[in-house]
């Protein structure tokens, strides 16, 4: 495909020397290779950066930002501030994609013009089970409600609150000048999610797989400390009020909107009684 990339693949890597090679090996295949990569390493103790560096050639836009470990969070924030095209996803250095993936997300914004995010389906991979597909393969148009049940939902679903399966406009992060939490173990992604949702209308899915999670046995993630407890709660209390908030807001737009269209009709007969 010809033309500037419309696409930011935005990679946040810390110590990921043992998994990097394989993910750069799967985004060089990609049948959309119009997109640009951008590695952020974050303050990297390891041969990361060397590694990467050896694909520089494989990419047609190919970036390394380093910078101080400042966690995960701070990574995606620097990731985006970088951006220059219209859409970005986000690639954790420990996975890997399929060759559709990127030319999806384009493909995906192209078709429903009228969405601010997108996201793809995923399968979960480990040291004991491989290639298991989350969800049923469907996909549509949803609603604010609706969007929210799928990234909420801890069971099944094929969205939840991962950003690597997502696509976004970086028009929307700049005009609401989006950041990621930080400071928190975990669910800072879920929580930049439903803020996205709630300042936007329009979500579009498709569970077909294209993204590979891969569940370390070392991921701090699959290791309980305490710090997960506040977190967890601080993280579940944002992501509620925030939902609930938005709902509330979309209930008080559709009644004026109903109350307007109730006054243009009320004119419109009382011109034809004159």
């Amino acid at each position: 495909m010809n033309g500037q990339p419309e696409l930011t693949v935005i990679m946040p890597v810390y110590n990921m020397e043992k998994y990097i090679a394989k993910a750069l090996d799967q985004l060089a295949k990609q049948e959309d290779p119009n997109f640009k990569l951008l590695i952020v390493n974050d303050g990297s103790k390891d041969k990361t950066v060397e590694v990467a560096e050896q694909y520089r050639d494989k990419f047609r836009y190919f970036r390394i930002l380093n910078k101080k470990n400042g966690g995960l969070s701070d990574a995606r924030n620097v990731g985006m501030a970088n951006v220059d095209t219209p859409y970005f996803t986000f690639h954790d250095g420990d996975d890997w994609v399929e060759p559709g993936y990127t030319a999806y997300f384009v493909r995906a914004f192209h078709d429903h013009p009228n969405v601010a995010m997108v996201s793809c389906g995923y399968f979960i991979d480990s040291p004991h089970r491989h290639n298991k597909v989350v969800g049923s393969p469907n996909d549509g148009v949803l609603s604010k409600l609706r969007t929210y049940g799928k990234m909420t939902n801890i069971f099944n679903s094929p969205v939840k609150g991962y950003t690597w399966n997502k696509g976004y406009k970086i028009a929307v992060v700049r005009k609401y000048h989006m950041t990621f939490v930080e400071g928190l173990a975990f669910m800072e992604d879920q929580i930049f999610n439903v803020h996205y949702i709630a300042n936007t209308n329009g979500f579009y899915y498709n569970a077909v797989p294209l993204y590979h999670y891969w569940q370390r046995e070392d991921s701090m993630v699959h290791h309980f400390n305490l710090k997960m407890v506040p977190d967890n709660v601080k993280a579940n209390w944002y992501v509620w009020k925030t939902i609930f908030a938005s709902l509330i807001e979309q209930k008080k737009e559709h009644k004026q909107d109903h109350t307007n269209q109730n006054l243009i009709s009320e004119g419109n007969n009382n011109e034809r009684k004159g």
